[in-house]
């Protein structure tokens, strides 16, 4: 078939346009039957707030509304370089000389290696969710199984949010870098429009066509996008290696003293920044559908990867750092004016076409992580089903990719970095905690295998980790620098986590868990906290408003989406779990 799918016996188009496809729930068939099903929404409300999908659910029954299937084509090697292509990006090359030079000096490598190992946690707990439910949705369906689905909806939400926004600003950066390549200034390709808002008033038609070409790129199948991204990485890979070999050739030791300037402080306020130089792996969770042996390739291409970046960014800072004093580093392009103070002036443009190249490869593989968390999103009808649907021929959610890439193009177009930053930095944070929160419960809770008492001192055991994780973060913002206040925060954190130990885990891992389990999940609870905290209240403004819209979607169409969907078939059989479950 070429875009057909049957139905009855008959050919359906993959490009069809019905109301039917795009809302085939009972309750928007007539008006009277959805002012029938808006008069029930506190009802419905009730029974999604309490309830939990199946990891049957996810990944047979929903897989269902795509029609056809993603093809099975990746292996840990195509993951890894996923990976690479997705988090190697601008954050290194832009985040490293302007933190090393305000906060953290040559400590700047310390500061990598926290976040590294701040990443490296979450990692963790997206990799054992992923080897267990290797299903397109990623966190979403992993918080969906674990936490419910009105958790689940707010996480959709901000996974969407956080697709547009970010394709949307690494896009505008491709334009900037790409005018720094040319020897030009990084607006001058944009175009000025005086009528517009400041912050909205610089069109940036090059962004929408780089959205759109490395969008219709991963349409055209996952296995061609991966050549493509391979290809793409190795050359990112071979200037950074440049830049590593360059920057040891010209090293002098000297420049190391004082290796804290600003003391530890200093050092992790760094930490908090660059921290945004990891984020992307995420989107390797999603390739779970379309990976041959998921068990074995998503530990090595997920963990493996994240590892070897860990290492690779703090080597990459401890060059820069050996080859211009910290002082003297260029905030804004610290990297090209190093290599010039050492008599490289070429140089800048190599690093430019890495950082290029870094943002291209981003582009291409979150084009693929994107449309599969709107497939899944789609599937559980939280949006139209049309979203769905899998092109029989490519093997790729070409509707979802769409939806993304021209919402994103949109917003590309007119929105400036700095307006669509600090969104997207809360969703992707807020997202990270909900996944190791999960993790825990899907560890020490099993529906109708735990007891009540069970389920009351886990969340008494969550709640505690919160409130300590809430009150270290207000106490740095507050300035204040104490030991006395920070002991009795983290003493909390200890008996939270201590007290989860302490309870009988209800579940484990077949093949690849997490390891020490509570610690690891805690910590990442706390410090993902940490870094939201850290964010401008502006950032929560925005996130405020935009969480507001969401709910106010969910309450007119979502809610009722959902619930028809869940109930339009109740005599069907629920599967436990029960087979994963210690006995």
């Amino acid at each position: 078939m070429d875009g057909k799918a049957e139905e009855g016996g008959q050919e359906r188009s993959y490009w069809r346009w019905s109301k039917q496809d795009f809302f085939p729930e009972q309750s928007f068939q007539s008006w009277s039957s959805y002012r029938s099903a808006f008069s029930q929404t506190c009802f419905r409300f009730k029974d999604r707030l309490l309830d939990r999908s199946t990891e049957s659910n996810e990944l047979e029954v929903l897989s269902r509304q795509s029609e056809n299937s993603m093809k099975r084509c990746l292996t840990w090697w195509d993951l890894i370089w996923l990976s690479f292509g997705s988090v190697v990006g601008t954050g290194i090359f832009v985040l490293t000389g302007q933190e090393a030079h305000n906060h953290a000096g040559p400590a700047i490598v310390l500061s990598y290696a926290a976040s590294g190992i701040s990443a490296l946690l979450s990692a963790f707990c997206y990799t054992e969710f992923a080897v267990e439910i290797p299903v397109a949705g990623g966190s979403f369906s992993y918080l969906r199984i674990e936490l419910g689905d009105f958790i689940a909806f707010i996480a959709a939400g901000n996974i969407l949010l956080e697709s547009i926004v970010g394709a949307a600003g690494l896009a505008r950066s491709w334009t900037s870098y790409f005018a720094t390549l040319i020897n030009r200034e990084p607006d001058s390709l944009r175009i000025r429009v005086s009528k517009l808002a400041v912050g909205f008033n610089l069109l940036d038609p090059i962004a929408v066509v780089v959205l759109i070409t490395a969008s219709t790129i991963a349409m055209t199948g996952t296995r061609k996008t991966s050549y493509v991204n391979w290809i793409t990485s190795v050359l990112s890979a071979l200037v950074i290696l440049f830049i590593i070999i360059a920057g040891f050739v010209h090293a002098k030791a000297s420049n190391m003293t004082p290796f804290l300037p600003h003391g530890v402080e200093g050092m992790f306020q760094a930490a908090a920044v660059v921290y945004w130089a990891y984020t992307g792996f995420d989107m390797i969770a999603t390739m779970g559908e379309e990976t041959k042996k998921p068990s074995r390739d998503i530990p090595l291409g997920l963990v493996g990867s994240m590892s070897l970046i860990t290492v690779l960014y703090c080597v990459m800072a401890l060059s820069l750092c050996m080859m211009q004093k910290y002082s003297d580093l260029d905030v804004n392009a610290a990297y090209s004016v190093a290599f010039q103070s050492v008599g490289m002036k070429w140089a800048k443009f190599l690093v430019a076409l890495g950082a290029l190249k870094g943002m291209t490869t981003g582009l291409l593989v979150g084009a693929l992580g994107q449309a599969r968390y709107t497939t899944q999103i789609a599937r559980a009808h939280m949006i139209p089903p049309w979203f769905a649907l899998v092109h029989p021929k490519t093997g790729t959610p070409i509707n979802a990719t769409l939806l993304i890439t021209l919402t994103s193009a949109c917003v590309a177009l007119f929105s400036s970095l700095d307006v669509l930053s600090s969104v997207s930095s809360l969703s992707t944070l807020f997202i990270f905690m909900l996944m190791a929160v999960a993790l825990l419960v899907r560890r020490y809770y099993v529906k109708d295998i735990s007891t009540k008492c069970d389920l009351f001192k886990l969340v008494i055991c969550l709640f505690t980790i919160l409130a300590s994780a809430i009150g270290t973060t207000a106490l740095w913002n507050s300035n204040y620098r104490g030991w006395a206040g920070y002991i009795v925060t983290m003493a909390i954190w200890l008996i939270g986590t201590v007290a989860i130990y302490l309870l009988p885990q209800k579940r484990v891992p077949k093949v690849w868990g997490v390891p020490l389990v509570p610690l690891f999940p805690s910590l990442s609870i706390g410090i993902n906290m940490f870094l939201i905290g850290s964010l401008g209240f502006e950032a929560f403004i925005r996130f405020g408003i935009c969480t507001a819209l969401m709910l106010v979607y969910y309450a007119f169409f979502g809610l009722h989406a959902t619930y028809d969907m869940a109930h339009q078939n109740p005599h069907e059989p629920r599967v436990t779990g029960e087979e994963k479950i210690m006995t």
